[in-house]
């Protein structure tokens, strides 16, 4: 599955990104990159946690190995 990481600027000045794929995905930063750091590794815990609990299947990570 494809996953986007979308960033944007709030009007206070803080940043905002997400992962619209995955909800509740989101994560703020006082940069777009700290913010876009903080989703990815919420993304990553996100999809470890379903793969573990059996809620989604394994990408193939050894493809033409």
């Amino acid at each position: 599955m494809d996953h986007s990481l979308e960033v944007e600027q709030e009007t206070d000045g803080r940043w905002l990104a997400e992962v619209p794929q995955l909800p509740g995905v989101l994560a703020y930063g006082s940069t777009a990159d700290e913010a876009m750091v903080k989703a990815e590794t919420l993304a990553l815990r996100v999809m470890a946690d379903r793969l573990e609990q059996g809620e989604a299947k394994a990408p193939s990570v050894c493809e033409g190995l």
